[in-house]
């Protein structure tokens, strides 16, 4: 057995917040070291709401633990083909669940939407977004793939995460950075998402899964030899101990996997 992913499990959603907080200050910290900056790429979903408790509630943290949002520099994992102030546009979730939240003394962070342009074409969208990737990460033939310090992720009910659908051509895109998806088996159809090379490249990827709605899937994931080959599976394999699994009890109920005490 070679290195393997971290499995978290928490017995509620303020436990976990409570120790996903440190764990984003000490990307961030590193982010910092490295390049100044904190460059994340986020999920929506349930996600944003449980980043919000973690990085704004006033409990948390501590002098030591101080999150900068001036200094960071936000991503979409995958974006829906939509207007930012479409119900289903994960840059509204955001915006509504931390980004308008965020205290001014913390700062505001840069954060990198689609290009509304493209709405009606995929492919130009993805390449813009692209774009935006390489003049954060420098040129894409001096950077064969941006290494961001932090992807934070979701896990569907089927296994997929960002828009990375079970047994999809796009789990093989090996050039793109970011790629469209036009058939979505989940609406709406239409999104754009990191490839996976850019996913299991990322310096440390955590992923957010809670409730009990999520125990067949991570049951699936981490005890059988077909769950390996779900998205989820492939990022655990391709990201290894880069990867950490933020869970409640309920949605590891019956996992054989085993969990880790502490960061």
């Amino acid at each position: 057995m070679g290195r393997q992913p971290n499995l978290y499990a928490f017995s509620d959603n303020t436990s976990l917040a409570k120790t996903l907080r440190p764990y984003i200050v000490q990307c961030q910290n590193a982010g910092f070291e490295r390049h100044g900056l904190f460059k994340v790429a986020v999920s929506g979903g349930s996600l944003p709401s449980t980043l919000a408790k973690a990085l704004l509630d006033p409990e948390q943290g501590g002098p030591e633990d101080v999150v900068e949002f001036s200094k960071w520099e936000i991503f979409f994992a995958d974006e829906r083909a939509v207007p930012l102030d479409h119900a289903d546009s994960n840059y509204k979730l955001l915006k509504e669940e931390l980004l308008d939240k965020i205290p001014t003394d913390l700062g505001q962070p840069k954060v990198h939407s689609i290009n509304l342009d493209y709405l009606d074409d995929l492919q130009e969208m993805a390449d813009q977004y692209q774009e935006s990737l390489m003049q954060s990460f420098a040129a894409k033939d001096s950077v064969k793939v941006p290494v961001f310090d932090l992807l934070l992720l979701g896990c569907g009910p089927d296994g997929h995460t960002c828009s990375l659908f079970p047994n999809h051509k796009l789990l093989r895109q090996s050039d793109a950075w970011v790629a469209p998806i036009e058939d979505s088996p989940k609406p709406p159809a239409k999104r754009i998402t990191l490839s996976l090379p850019v996913v299991t490249h990322g310096t440390k990827i955590a992923f957010v899964a809670t409730g009990a709605g999520k125990k067949d899937i991570l049951k699936q994931i981490f005890d059988t030899e077909e769950g390996r080959s779900l998205p989820c599976g492939l990022v655990n394999e391709g990201g290894a101990d880069k990867v950490s699994w933020f869970t409640d009890s309920s949605a590891v109920e019956g996992v054989g996997y085993p969990r880790r005490g502490s960061l």
